[in-house]
């Protein structure tokens, strides 16, 4: 046999392998495509999103996870993907601790006694019959409070003042967050009797301060844990200002209430060619109980079956099913997230590609992606699409799937991340103002074009995204 000139030799090599790469390629027919197009400009003239968000707000209005809401919205849930003309509606149960809010009141004591506005924070307990009245020790951050001789702790009230500044990201809430969740563990742990912090908020005029969960598993080792509103965080600053011990007086009447089974609701637009191959979409279905959980997350529920409704409604059926999956109690933990991801691990090669809405309904104005290699150009004929609506795509940072399907991500499902406008949303976030009036019908309907677009190439993709057990466990993705 006659010997190739090894530069021929390693040319032919690279061919072979180039025409290898190109075979596993995942792209998106043209056909795909056209339609995409046509259905995000479609969307952009429908009102279903709105439609849905207004119903859910309206008609169930809070729904905090195990209250009587809690049933309420499942039953919505339930009733609007068939009235939308889903497939397949079910539901996967969730369980949980029963976490209740019943009152909340607090009180500078001295040197100057006046009332403070706080709202109570996820798995705190209750203060003690008569309420709890201790000395205050601030902070700056939650590294000083972990730094801090517990000394200077024990037997105190702890604050954590840490104000939130308004970002197109909200990348604040990457400090504000952790104060909140693991600051009250920490101040326990140090002998702390109570914890107060500057809610994880960016409203600096509103005394409708912004609750959320703390990181309290253990009810034994729990303590009284509240967030101040920003203008009543800025009195205690001015007080503790003089110089003088400044004592709080927190009354708080919550804690858990033994345990609670939910569930998450789910709706199938069923694939024609390959039915149990699916793209999951979702937001979650309960909210915080001062407002009506409008930003969070009715909207993320509603921008999901509204795109997939779309997708519906074309003359065929997409190749692959679109899921939509209302999730259970994200608020108090990931709940339905965790419970969602343990039960389908097993078939997370099925999926195809995933993210979830949960950061209010601000124009969609970033996509980034974690799939294989291969499947980068496709990503990129998505992105293509999703363009002329305002969306940039980041192939530089991972896709981390939104809050609860980042579970599933976590298990291997190749993800999308697609960023809203955030610069207004801690404004509002986990508050009483949450509220319908703080949604854009216009901005709303751009999110359901995005994901109407995006859902619908992925479902007719020429091969996969690289879902696969544990495929995409060290790329940094974050919730």
């Amino acid at each position: 046999m006659r010997r190739l000139p090894l530069s021929l030799l390693a040319g032919s090599l690279l061919l072979a392998t180039g025409i290898a790469s190109a075979a596993d390629s995942t792209t998106i027919p043209a056909a795909a495509v056209k339609t995409a197009e046509q259905l995000r400009d479609k969307a952009l003239r429908d009102d279903t999103g709105y439609k849905i968000v207004e119903s859910l707000t309206t008609e169930v209005g809070a729904r905090m996870a195990g209250s009587p809401a809690d049933q309420r919205a499942r039953d919505w849930a339930v009733a609007k993907f068939k009235a939308l003309g889903f497939d397949k509606v079910y539901t996967e149960p969730v369980t949980f601790p029963l976490w209740e809010r019943r009152s909340e009141h607090a009180q500078i004591v001295a040197p100057f006694p006046q009332p403070l506005t706080l709202t109570a924070l996820g798995y705190s307990p209750a203060t003690p019959k008569g309420g709890l009245t201790a000395e205050v020790v601030k902070f700056g951050s939650l590294a000083a409070l972990e730094a801090a001789d517990p000394a200077t702790i024990k037997g105190r009230i702890v604050y954590v003042d840490f104000r939130m500044q308004r970002h197109k990201d909200g990348h604040d809430y990457g400090i504000g967050s952790p104060i909140r969740v693991q600051g009250p563990v920490v101040a326990q742990a140090k002998g702390a009797v109570g914890y107060l912090l500057r809610a994880a908020g960016t409203d600096p005029h509103s005394r409708t301060p912004n609750t959320g969960v703390t990181g309290f598993r253990d009810q034994a080792k729990a303590i009284p844990a509240a967030a101040l509103a920003n203008p009543d965080a800025d009195q205690l600053d001015r007080v503790l200002a003089y110089g003088k011990p400044v004592s709080v007086k927190m009354e708080l009447d919550c804690g858990i209430a033994g345990e609670y089974t939910g569930a998450n609701v789910i709706g199938e637009v069923t694939g024609r060619k390959y039915p149990d191959q699916v793209v999951a979409i979702g937001g979650h279905l309960d909210s915080w109980d001062p407002g009506t959980g409008a930003i969070d997350d009715a909207a993320g529920v509603a921008i999901a079956m509204a795109a997939a409704k779309l997708i519906g409604d074309l003359p065929q059926r997409p190749d692959r099913t679109i899921r939509v999956i209302a999730f259970a109690n994200e608020e108090m933990g990931l709940w339905g997230g965790r419970a969602y991801a343990d039960r389908h691990a097993g078939e997370v090669a099925k999926f195809q590609l995933g993210t979830e809405s949960d950061f209010g309904a601000g124009k969609i104005w970033r996509m980034t992606a974690s799939v294989k290699p291969q499947a980068r150009g496709a990503i990129g004929q998505i992105a293509k699409v999703l363009a002329p609506v305002g969306v940039a795509y980041d192939a530089k940072r991972p896709g981390g799937g939104g809050s609860d399907l980042s579970q599933m991500h976590g298990k291997g499902m190749a993800a999308l991340s697609l960023t809203q406008d955030g610069t207004s949303y801690f404004d509002w976030h986990h508050t009483a103002n949450d509220t319908l009036d703080k949604i854009d019908p216009k901005e709303l309907a751009q999110n359901v074009a995005v994901y109407a677009a995006f859902s619908y190439m992925a479902a007719q993709a020429d091969g996969d995204f690289g879902s696969a057990p544990g495929a995409f466990a060290k790329d940094g993705a974050e919730d």
